[in-house]
């Protein structure tokens, strides 16, 4: 079986990674897979929503340290396995305009948890835990966790995650806005499922420019943010799916929606 696995299922992606055996920490040749999927699910008009989630009891255990000691000592070596291999799955992600969920089923630990941050929305189980822990190993965050962590927690509780490497609980996840929704064991898949299911039954147009508008406007002063999204909005009135919208809802119906 491959190490990482890419499929699709009625307008849903799903990227597994698949190394229970080393708790799904990532190799290169994964890390390349893994860009390779996302920039297929951002082209392929059939994709809607893409899900990222782990084989066994594990999400994500980081980077494989293997990888590492294969790199070496030469600092320009390291950096350039980061910026050129290991930073190529949050350049994908930026580049994505449809929805991203990590369903977080067990432990994600270090460059794991930076990947599930970099998702646009966290489910996680209720066993699961997440820890940053690059302090613990002599290391700092090389997979984006100080631009993504402080964004989600603030900036106290993230440099506090960051500084102590200290594993959270699922029910802390959810309490400090980590993840958005935390599920038992039982309705762990059937939960994300569901909510991959329901995104991807939205018009993708008015998805993927909410997500756009969002994403700016966190870097935007409100002038630009409003000037933004009124010509989104302009764009989007003018769709297909949003004359059906606001048909079904006249006539009292569910909308069906084509893409367009």
């Amino acid at each position: 079986m491959a190490d990482l696995e890419y499929s699709v299922t009625d307008g849903v992606a799903t990227i597994l990674l698949n190394r229970p055996q080393a708790k799904n920490a990532f190799t290169l040749d994964m890390i390349e897979e893994w860009a390779a999927a996302l920039h297929s699910a951002r082209r392929d008009p059939a994709v809607r929503v893409v899900v990222l989630t782990g084989a066994g009891d594990a999400f994500c255990s980081g980077i494989d340290l293997s990888v590492l000691q294969a790199v070496g000592e030469e600092p320009l070596a390291l950096k350039r396995m980061l910026t050129e291999g290991v930073h190529d799955v949050a350049r994908a992600v930026d580049a994505l305009d449809k929805p991203l969920i990590a369903a977080v089923n067990g432990a994600a630990v270090g460059a794991g948890m930076d990947m599930a941050l970099m998702c646009d929305i966290r489910v996680m189980k209720s066993t699961a835990r997440m820890s940053e822990g690059y302090i613990k190993v002599g290391l700092v965050p090389g997979d984006g966790g100080c631009y993504y962590l402080p964004r989600l927690v603030g900036m106290s509780r993230a440099l506090e995650l960051l500084w102590t490497g200290d594993f959270v609980d699922a029910a802390e996840c959810e309490r400090i806005g980590l993840v958005s929704k935390v599920l038992d064991p039982e309705e762990f898949e059937a939960g994300y499922r569901s909510l991959a299911r329901r995104l991807a039954d939205l018009p993708p147009v008015n998805v993927a420019m909410i997500k756009r508008a969002a994403q700016q406007s966190v870097h935007s002063d409100l002038r630009t943010a409003l000037d933004l999204i009124s010509s989104h909005l302009a764009v989007v009135h003018g769709t297909a799916d949003s004359r059906e919208a606001r048909l079904a809802l006249q006539e009292r119906r569910a909308p069906s929606f084509t893409g367009n």
